[in-house]
């Protein structure tokens, strides 16, 4: 796409995004909200987040997943008293329709995996009942305009726009917009201002002087983002950034989705597995040393199984990378 039609396809969702923002009053009361409260509190938000980060990597969901579900969860939120006993199914339905808009049906995770992997406690029809509910409420379709709609268009324009040998990063453009929408002070920004502070940032990182140009004639062509908007959201930005990368913070912990399971679980797993493909078996007479070199391999898988599952109550279900 060429720089011109980019730039106009960025003014018409300029235009669009005030249309999927989160109401602020809504933010401000989860903000004000003090933890064991009956509402819903900023920090039991960010770990849901969090939460969300680690199943979208978990099933190999991509950027705009997470982001499109991040965004269905705080409009939600904003909009509607909720019980933080019911956040765990809100958000896992915000996750599934966001996946069933973005990803490729080969790749959507089958509801019921989703539950059990989530490790909730509602049923596939909860899940299904309060999607209808999120959907009725948001009046959703099939899109949203968000940070990241933002982010990938302002990558686009700044390498069609460059001269320098120098590129940035969009994965780690990525990267750095998840960690900052797992705080929701940054659902208060508006999705230009907060991708163009992310790009600004990373831009100023490199010391590129022909990108830099590029960011401001990219806010030139918004005409309504001030300087002073985007310098308290890039001074946000970059706080947060710096938090995020000390080893104090808390970072998604794709840990909490491995299981641990007993040897005699192990065993159960393995007897409901797919019977293994029998030997064929030789022409002519039958050979007894052959029958007892099957059983001695078909036994000594099994025993291989359960060993490499660990003693009773050790060893993940899941590989540890994940």
């Amino acid at each position: 796409m060429d720089a011109v039609k980019l730039m106009k396809e960025l003014r018409v969702n300029y235009e669009q995004e005030a249309s999927y923002l989160p109401k602020e009053t809504g933010l401000s009361l989860i903000e004000s909200t003090v933890q064991g409260d009956s509402r819903i509190s900023a920090k039991c938000r960010d770990a849901k987040v969090e939460d969300l980060w680690s199943l979208t990597s978990f099933f190999d969901y991509t950027t705009q997943t997470f982001v499109l579900a991040v965004n269905l969860l705080d409009r939600f939120l904003a909009m509607m008293r909720i019980q933080p006993k019911h956040l765990s199914c809100i958000s896992l339905s915000c996750l599934h329709m966001a996946a069933k808009v973005t990803e490729e049906e080969c790749n959507l995770t089958p509801t019921d995996e989703l539950i059990r992997i989530g490790q909730c406690r509602f049923t596939v029809s909860d899940l299904c009942r309060m999607e209808k509910i999120v959907a009725e409420k948001l009046n959703f379709k099939s899109k949203a305009v968000t940070a990241l709609t933002f982010l990938h268009l302002y990558h686009q324009i700044t390498a069609s726009y460059c001269t320098d040998k120098e590129t940035l990063s969009l994965d780690k453009l990525e990267a750095q917009l998840k960690a900052c929408l797992c705080r929701i002070s940054f659902s208060k920004a508006k999705p230009s201002v907060l991708a163009l502070s992310l790009l600004k940032q990373e831009v100023e990182a490199i010391q590129s002087e022909d990108m830099l140009e590029i960011t401001h004639h990219i806010q030139r062509h918004l005409k309504q983002i001030a300087d002073s908007e985007l310098l308290l959201w890039g001074e946000r930005v970059a706080r947060c950034l710096s938090e995020y990368a000390s080893p104090e913070c808390s970072k998604p912990n794709h840990r909490k989705l491995q299981w641990i399971v007993s040897r005699r679980t192990a065993q159960n797993l393995h007897s409901h597995r797919t019977a293994p493909e029998l030997p064929t078996i030789p022409e002519g007479c039958w050979d007894e040393s052959e029958d007892d070199s099957c059983e001695d391999t078909m036994s000594s898988g099994e025993e291989s199984l359960s060993s490499s599952l660990g003693s009773d109550a050790e060893g993940p279900y899941f590989p540890l990378r994940l």
